[in-house]
């Protein structure tokens, strides 16, 4: 009895160190098809969530079991997907499943750790105010940068985010661009005001309610603020961001304009395009990519033209690509997509006045820099204007290797020098 009573105290004593052994975060990647994912699970006692840092996705409802041979078998309803591994050498080596298809993932304790080694680090030599403005109800944060002895004739930037709530640094995967950009410009002379966008932080505003429209007002009514400290006011915008800018100069609100991956094009064919894009790069035949994105283009001629997405047929779809095409519409009929559908930014170029520099990036797969620069040369025909192609950058002007929007967050550059130093440059040299 003895012995027995002892053997059982073991087996609890074992039993109780695994299971602490589990808990807190462990990391690991999947490799789908060459592309890295990696992906969090934050073990506790009483269950799991996972974390998708890649796709922005933090805390997945997930339940965590584990079987008398000590394998732990997580279950992820929300995304059909489960996880079984068995502890080996302190790592959790198993098979992520989802939809049937089975991946080898590996654990290992702790969080992913990134580096962001151009994200500025104090002390500056430069100031930075906190300002506020306000617009349609909404009171809008900012950070106003101003270079040492600077003046009213010191230029100065507003800078406009790209689409999605984001705040003023347009933080995306622990990247924060705009205040990389920021301090870039206040090094050399150049002051700037980056804001949060409007609702920042309150969970109850559902964004897609907002119209690019609505952004441009935003954008607009911090110009005033600028206007009394600085004689020459710019607008430095990225991805929507950018088109805003375009779009503010034409009605001649603007000194000067920045446009990073700005779309010029409608927001139709970028939509196409993107759809393109993403069925391309997953291997899919051309004849049915081909036919998928002229569906989806006669789907956006309905939806532009008021047709309820309800009322919209998908008959002609290959059964394959139609779940896809049914998210899509559910995501199409919000006032926001059905705007962004309508616009073009392309029949406003001509306007322009004030200089403009215009950069995209070679491997951008969000807005694509040929169509993009084209219309740019074709358009911008009564200013002075700068358009140049950032070899080798994604939509974010990352160095990558492929453009696509997984790498974001794998990438450690926020963004790259060479364009810094084109920004700055030429504000200086052009002002």
């Amino acid at each position: 009895m003895r012995i027995s009573r002892l053997f059982t105290t073991a087996i609890l004593a074992l039993a109780t160190l695994s299971t602490h052994a589990q808990q807190g975060a462990w990391n690991g990647e999947l490799n789908v098809m060459g592309t890295k994912l990696p992906l969090v699970f934050n073990f506790s006692a009483d269950g799991c969530t996972i974390d998708s840092p890649t796709q922005g996705a933090k805390g997945i409802p997930a339940q965590k079991t584990t079987k008398d041979d000590g394998t732990i078998k997580v279950t992820v309803p929300m995304i059909g997907a489960t996880f079984e591994g068995k502890m080996q050498n302190n790592e959790i080596k198993g098979t992520f499943t989802q939809s049937g298809f089975p991946i080898p993932l590996t654990l290992k304790p702790g969080q992913l750790t990134v580096k962001r080694p151009q994200t500025p680090v104090a002390p500056f030599p430069y100031k930075q105010e906190s300002v506020s403005f306000t617009n349609a109800g909404y009171t809008f944060n900012g950070t106003l940068t101003l270079p040492q002895n600077y003046s009213k004739q010191t230029p100065v930037v507003l800078m406009v985010t790209g689409s999605g709530q984001q705040n003023r640094d347009e933080e995306l995967f622990d990247h924060k661009p705009f205040a990389v950009i920021a301090d870039a410009l206040a090094r050399q002379g150049i002051a700037s005001l980056r804001y949060d966008d409007r609702g920042w932080g309150d969970k109850n505003i559902d964004f897609s309610q907002f119209t690019t429209n609505d952004f441009l007002q935003d954008a607009e009514a911090a110009l005033p603020l600028l206007r009394k400290r600085f004689n020459k006011v710019g607008i430095l915008g990225h991805s929507e961001g950018g088109t805003i800018a375009m779009m503010l100069a034409a009605e001649g609100k603007a000194d000067f304009i920045v446009s990073l991956a700005g779309m010029a094009i409608s927001g139709k064919e970028t939509l196409v395009m993107q759809n393109r894009q993403a069925m391309s790069s997953i291997g899919l035949p051309k004849d049915m990519v081909d036919s998928y994105c002229a569906t989806i283009s006669n789907i956006l001629n309905e939806i532009a033209n008021g047709k309820k997405t309800s009322e919209i047929t998908i008959d002609g779809v290959p059964d394959n690509l139609k779940p896809i095409l049914k998210k899509s519409l559910e995501q199409a009929d919000s006032p926001y997509m059905r705007h962004i559908i309508t616009l073009d930014a392309s029949k406003q170029l001509s306007k322009i006045k004030c200089p403009v520099l215009a950069l995209n990036g070679t491997k951008d797969t969000q807005v694509d820099c040929t169509a993009n620069t084209t219309q740019l040369e074709k358009g911008l025909s009564n200013c002075k204007h700068t358009i140049k192609k950032i070899e080798g950058v994604n939509h974010l002007f990352q160095h990558c290797s492929t453009g696509n929007i997984v790498e974001y967050q794998q990438i450690e550059e926020t963004i790259a020098p060479e364009v810094l130093e084109i920004i700055y440059s030429w504000i200086n040299n052009e002002l």
